[in-house]
């Protein structure tokens, strides 16, 4: 991937561009981009544009091969990639288009705390919950799955959590899906997927899942931030992780039993290996990821409840009483059955999307009712360095990209270009000078998760908004992070 990707881009407006179907034989669809003039250039040497073509031969897409503008290279799909498929027209369901790291996710939490209260306090806070937190690469926690336990936290999710007493029934209100897919089949997955798993819930994992301290710096939406529960110099708390080796093991068996049945005739990579949703292979994936997903909800409530856990041992008081309430948790790398117009009219898809967020707009039925009249909130983390976002939805998401936008800032080089090129002792040094106190598990993860490794997100944010799909409502700076 050294050479610049040189395919067409058309403009399409300031913030789109298009990469029309005659670029290559056998794309069903157009592939549109959602990028700003200035971020073409590291787009395009990337390289992951003709992985936007390439998923527009998917069997049964519908309206275009999206990108979101955090995108870089992928598995088969790129990393920001959207695609809906028609079930009723052979639309198949494809692993890469998930990814490995099946709801990969965050969730923000909100606290009456200020930074007044805490800004001398952060290290000996953040220190207290890198000991509360298990952290680092084949982590494990204080819960062991065993017998049917093993099933029901795959088929409640979040929900099974709540109800061994790690959080509340409301916790699940606020949670995409209420914290558990439909259709989830235990007996879908692997015994080494079980054995992968069963000692991972409520724990970060590694590279870029994180749980970070932050303040509220800027308000952009005044009354929307009100129905949220935010106000400036607020302290909120974000938490990002997914299935951990449960998902990833997942993803690999459905990637080789598919695999099996691969027919490079018709797709142009391998990566692209996929099954039509109404067979019995894309259902049996279908249902063993929304375990993957389930499980994934399961650790985010966890791992939520051992950061109220850890602020109420800090300051000597419930969580209640610090307002430490879920604002919302979405899911970044999911294949979903959702509702959309097409042509005029309403139709079933199934939408992928990898590297994504979910952006529905105000008054959809699958936002909490709290939300309603605001949309939903859209939660797009930033690096340890810089700054992270709450959105929201917005009608022209629906209309223009199956109620989705970006997930993140988008990395700009791989972890291992970062560890060869970031010096740890500097950037330790840099990021304590603004005030960000850092705790890592791994060796390497300080070179790896550097903030010149990825995008600006306030780039990628502009041009979210800029094109309409969401909404900026504040903006968060980091305080202290604890990192795989």
């Amino acid at each position: 991937m050294s050479e610049s990707w040189t395919g067409p881009l058309e403009k399409v407006n300031d913030f789109c561009y298009e990469i029309p179907r005659t670029y290559k034989s056998g794309m069903r669809v157009p592939g549109r981009i959602y990028a700003n003039q200035k971020m073409l250039e590291d787009i395009r040497r990337d390289r992951a544009p003709e992985q936007v073509a390439n998923t527009a031969f998917l069997p049964g897409i519908v309206k275009y091969s999206l990108a979101m503008p955090d995108i870089h290279w992928g598995y088969g799909f790129c990393i920001g990639g959207v695609v809906a498929t028609d079930p009723d027209k052979e639309g198949v369901i494809a692993p890469g288009g998930v990814g490995y790291d099946i709801n990969c996710g965050v969730r923000l939490l909100r606290t009456r705390i200020s930074y007044e209260e805490i800004k001398n306090r952060i290290e000996a806070l953040i220190n207290l919950l890198f000991q509360e937190i298990p952290a680092g690469l084949g982590s494990k926690g204080g819960i062991r799955l065993a017998g049917k336990e093993k099933e029901r936290v795959l088929i409640e999710g979040a929900g099974w959590a709540v109800r061994q007493g790690y959080g509340v029934e409301r916790d699940l209100q606020f949670t995409e899906e209420k914290g558990a897919l439909k259709g989830a089949d235990p007996g879908k997955v692997s015994s080494r997927a079980y054995e992968r798993g069963k000692a991972q819930v409520g724990t970060l994992g590694s590279g870029n899942h994180f749980c970070e301290i932050q303040v509220i710096e800027e308000i952009y939406e005044p009354e929307i931030s009100k129905v949220f529960g935010l106000f400036k110099g607020q302290i909120t708390v974000m938490i990002h992780s997914g299935s951990r080796g449960f998902g990833y093991q997942i993803c690999d068996d459905y990637l080789k039993k598919m695999l099996v049945h691969f027919d490079k005739s018709k797709l142009p990579d391998r990566q692209l290996v996929c099954a039509p949703l109404n067979s019995k292979e894309g259902r049996d994936y279908f249902s063993a990821m929304s375990c993957a997903a389930n499980y994934a909800w399961a650790n985010r409530q966890v791992l939520m409840h051992l950061v109220r856990k850890g602020f109420a041992k800090f300051f000597g008081q419930k969580w209640e009483d610090l307002g430490m309430e879920l604002v919302y948790d979405v899911a970044h790398n999911i294949a979903k059955i959702e509702e959309h117009k097409v042509d005029g009219k309403r139709k079933r898809l199934c939408v992928h999307r990898k590297g994504a967020t979910r952006a529905f707009p105000p008054f959809h039925p699958d936002i909490p009712h709290e939300y309603k009249q605001v949309g939903q909130p859209v939660i797009i983390p930033g690096d340890m360095g810089r700054h992270s976002f709450l959105l929201v939805g917005t009608e022209k998401a629906m209309e223009e990209a199956f109620g989705s936008t970006c997930h993140g800032a988008g990395r700009l080089m791989s972890r291992t270009a970062a560890i060869k090129s970031v010096n740890k002792s500097v950037l330790a040094r840099e990021l304590k000078s603004k005030g960000i106190v850092i705790r890592t598990a791994g060796k390497e993860t300080l070179a790896e998760e550097a903030p010149q490794a990825y995008k600006d997100v306030e780039d990628v944010v502009d041009v979210v908004q800029g094109a309409g799909i969401s909404k900026k409502v504040c903006r968060m700076k980091p305080l202290g992070v604890i990192k795989g």
